[in-house]
Order: structure tokens, then C-alpha cells, then sequence
């Protein structure tokens, strides 16, 4: 089985009880074709970055779970099919860095960078000036 993250947005129209149908319609789609969830995260309504179906707003979802190879392909049919979902991305986690990312995110761990002290400023920098030597001028 393979690690996978699914993010979609879903209408900002629809209502409480709609909006979770349309989760619990997906989790179905992942559980009975072999998937397995290890979390649902729900990021709330944000502001998209353009319109999309002439929405300013959507709700997002994002849902960790394995699931073999040939699950994706039926779980994106579904989604297309379904009209309240705007879009959605499918990311596959491959190699172990990748996993163990996934692992922590499923357990709700924030990733930092891990970040060097501050330099101080460096100091101004004093123009370069080349020395050139004077030969005297001489008359042949």
C-alpha cells in the first residue's frame, strides 16, 4: 500500500450536514475500494486565489490514507462526478523522507525549518582604489 494525500474544496455554499455527507462520501470511496484513512484535516473556508465557478471562497479538506495503486484512478472518477467538489489534488508520498513527512503530518506535527541565528549586518563596504605608479614623462 501506498501513502497518498487528497486536498479538495468544496463549495462554500453548502451546509453543515452537506458538506459532511460529501467527506463522509469520500472516505467511503478510499475505505471500500481497500484504502485505509489515517486523518481528515478540515482547514476551514478560505479565500481562493481566483474565482472557480465564479466561488471568491471554498472549504477545504485534506485526507491522509494508503491505499493500493489502483484505488486512485476510482477515487478520481468519483470526485469528477461529483458537482460540490471545485477541485481537488492527489499527492502520492514515494520515498522514505517523503513517508516520514507524511507520518508526521498525519500525527499533526508542524514541520519548521530549521533556522541559523541571525548574522549581524555586515559593515559598509570602502570603495577600491587601485594605486597606480607615476612614471615620469620622458622625451625621446
Amino acid at each position: 500500500m501506498r501513502h497518498y494525500e487528497l486536498l479538495f474544496i468544496l463549495k462554500p455554499t453548502l451546509t453543515e450536514e452537506e458538506v459532511k455527507a460529501k467527506v463522509d462520501f469520500v472516505k467511503e470511496v478510499i475505505t471500500k475500494n481497500g484504502g485505509e484513512i489515517a486523518n481528515v484535516v478540515e482547514m476551514g473556508t478560505r479565500k481562493l486565489a481566483y474565482a472557480i465557478k465564479k466561488y471568491e471562497r471554498g472549504t477545504y479538506f485534506v485526507i491522509y490514507y494508503k491505499a493500493p495503486p489502483a484505488l486512485l484512478a476510482e477515487l478520481v472518477r468519483n470526485i469528477r462526478i461529483t458537482e460540490d467538489i471545485l477541485r481537488f489534488l492527489s499527492v502520492k508520498y514515494e520515498n522514505k523522507r517523503e513517508i516520514a513527512a507524511w507520518e508526521r503530518m498525519v500525527k499533526g506535527i508542524r514541520q519548521t525549518i530549521a533556522r541559523k541565528e541571525p548574522r549581524e549586518p555586515r559593515a559598509p563596504r570602502e570603495p577600491r582604489v587601485e594605486k597606480v605608479e607615476e612614471q615620469p614623462l620622458t622625451e625621446e
